[in-house]
């Protein structure tokens, strides 16, 4: 966009301290926004007041745009101030070119602008899926993954994650989490696993408190961004572990497994809830007015508003491409705001024809706006609606990275340490293999930067290599080979970095194995026939198939995907920090098992809350 529409873009400072007035309509023309200071733009007034208020004032066409969600790479400013748009997202890897924490402020900025810009200025919400600290931001902390949390099962270190986390968002401007993921996973097939905090809802449910951190003391905070519960609800109990699959249980099963992190994230105040792709029984999560509507909303006092996941309205019907009839559907089951990326026009238009026609009613469209403007106003965004740039310098911080060190370190879960090789004395002389030793793509996973992730010098970091020579004495030798190639007998131990590639959602999905591959497999047995001990640390989203190779492994440690800060692992490793994780999942015997889950009668590898520590 070029200066001169963006210093036209540019609103006043009223009385009470916002930025409206002035604006420039589609057609390019200054119109004066409000007569005088209307009742909505005055914070003296109570939430509910300037809401009712505001309401009162918006067209139907104001209405719409409040419940649509575009990406970013799909509008402009110019249409962010034409169609009144409510919110804007990046997904997994969409951010500014360069990716800086500066930057970022600079978009957000630009699009809050515009949305000031229009006849009624309402500031959008912007939504990223900052899952695992603010992971699409070069340079940020990142945290190890929700399984990784689980493990540690340290609700209060899980609430200053969000805090810090927050603190990130809030100096990019962005407003808006889409986390915590409450999924109970019970099926370590499924793609997912690891934004799992576990295989038993009591995990999840105690793991809310990133709610708390995200969302501070009240929303308003000056670090304050909206927590999202997701994916509402049954994720992760799909028949095989297929992602936007069917969980095929009976209602007292989902409302004993599923539901209770749900219902905990209510009572904590949780900002909003995003709607699985999954159906439950064979009915699609985004149609379901029984769950959204009925349970969500009513039984259990849902007061927030409730997203689509992306594109998540144009699967109701199987086939691709959303319809006038799945838009109305998804409204009329209690959906407020539509995760609608490239098609967003389209929402609008058959959205609009549906109020016009009866088949979504004018009361379902208010109690939608008023549930989204409900939190823009606590959020405080009428009065502070610019990126806080004063918080720039907590992005990838010290103090957030020791956090992230600290989380790491207690996430780590000792499985097996015959012989006691395991803490290992600084002055040892140790081999370093494997492909994820000394890569901080591949120990942060999926959701990092982009979507999928991806191996590499992603972002800023220390390896889990780095963190074992920053571990050991300095005359101590500590040798690295990728492959494993070089080592000798003169070692007095071996550790093997390994596991799984990045991945996201459903393309993490396994319908065959589980087991390592054969670089990793390999790598191992090179190790293993220098006729040294061998440490296996398993860099992974979920537990493997492993249990044929284990009886030739010295020691194991579950590392999950611990992100960037990889001391934490070498903490435990040498000894600095006693391993204290616990399985949050239960580790199947062979891939057969599947689905295995605590209490099942299945005789597993390692049963679910095993974890061993130093004498």
């Amino acid at each position: 966009m070029d200066g001169s529409w963006v210093r036209a873009m540019r609103s006043r400072l009223l009385a009470f301290g916002m930025l409206t007035a002035l604006a420039l309509v589609a057609h390019g023309g200054p119109v004066r926004a409000e007569s005088g200071p209307a009742p909505y733009l005055d914070p003296r007034l109570s939430v509910e007041d300037r809401v009712e208020d505001l309401l009162d004032r918006m067209s139907l066409d104001d209405k719409l745009g409040q419940m649509t969600q575009p990406e970013r790479r799909y509008v402009t400013p110019e249409e962010v101030t034409r169609y009144g748009i409510g919110s804007v997202l990046s997904s997994g890897g969409s951010a500014p070119t360069p990716n800086t924490p500066a930057n970022w402020a600079n978009m957000y900025d630009e699009l809050q602008r515009a949305a000031l810009a229009g006849t009624r200025p309402i500031p959008i919400l912007y939504g990223v899926d900052a899952v695992h600290g603010h992971n699409n931001v070069v340079g940020a902390t990142i945290f190890p993954h929700n399984i990784g949390l689980g493990a540690a099962r340290d609700p209060a270190l899980v609430r200053r994650i969000g805090a810090a986390t927050a603190e990130e968002m809030a100096g990019t401007g962005v407003d808006w989490d889409f986390a915590p993921c409450l999924c109970v996973a019970r099926d370590d097939r499924w793609g997912r696993t690891y934004e799992s905090f576990g295989e038993v809802p009591e995990l999840p449910t105690i793991m809310t408190t990133l709610i708390d951190g995200l969302q501070g003391h009240e929303l308003g905070d000056p670090t304050s961004v909206l927590a999202t519960a997701k994916h509402y609800v049954g994720d992760g109990g799909t028949e095989g572990g297929d992602d936007r699959g069917d969980t095929r249980i009976p209602e007292k099963a989902l409302r004993e497994i599923h539901l209770p992190p749900f219902q905990e994230a209510v009572k904590r105040g949780v900002g909003s809830v995003m709607v699985s792709y999954s159906s439950w029984n064979g009915l699609k999560m985004h149609q379901n007015r029984y769950l959204i509507t009925d349970v969500l909303k009513n039984e259990f006092g849902f007061k927030g508003f409730v997203v689509s996941d992306y594109n998540g309205i144009d699967g109701i019907d199987g086939k691709h491409g959303f319809t006038k009839d799945e838009v109305a559907a998804a409204v009329n089951a209690g959906i407020d705001m539509a995760m609608v990326p490239a098609e967003w026009r389209r929402f609008i238009d058959y959205l609009r024809d549906a109020v016009k026609d009866g088949d979504v009613p004018m009361s379902r469209i208010d109690d939608a706006n008023r549930r989204i403007l409900t939190r823009k106003f606590q959020l405080g965004l009428f009065e502070r609606p610019m990126a806080d740039r004063s918080y720039l310098t907590t992005v990838g911080s010290a103090a957030h990275r020791r956090l992230a060190r600290r989380a790491v370190a207690e996430s780590q879960v000792l499985l097996k340490n015959k012989g006691d090789v395991l803490p290992l004395d600084d002055g040892d002389k140790v081999f370093v293999a494997g492909r994820s030793a000394n890569d901080i793509g591949m120990q942060s996973g999926g959701w990092t930067i982009t979507w999928q992730g991806a191996p590499g010098p992603t972002t800023p970091g220390t390896t889990i290599l780095d963190g074992i020579r920053k571990a050991a004495n300095r005359s101590a030798t500590v040798t690295y080979s990728k492959d494993g190639v070089g080592i000798d007998k003169s070692y007095d131990a071996a550790i093997a970095v390994v596991g799984e590639k990045p991945y996201a959602e459903y393309h993490g999905d396994i319908t065959g194995g589980m087991g390592l591959d054969d670089a990793d497999l390999k790598t191992i047995h090179r190790l293993r026939a220098a006729g040294v001990p061998v440490v296996v640390v398993l860099v992974s989203g979920r537990p493997l198939d492993i249990a044929r190779e284990l009886p030739r492994w010295d020691a194991l440690v579950a590392s999950w995907l611990p992100g960037t800060q990889g001391e934490g692992v070498a903490d435990v490793l040498y000894g600095d920090t006693a391993p204290s994780g616990r399985l949050p999942v239960t580790w199947m015997r062979d891939a057969s098992q599947q689905p295995i889950n605590k209490d099942d009668g299945k005789k597993p590898l390692f049963p679910f809350g095993y974890g061993l520590t130093y004498d």
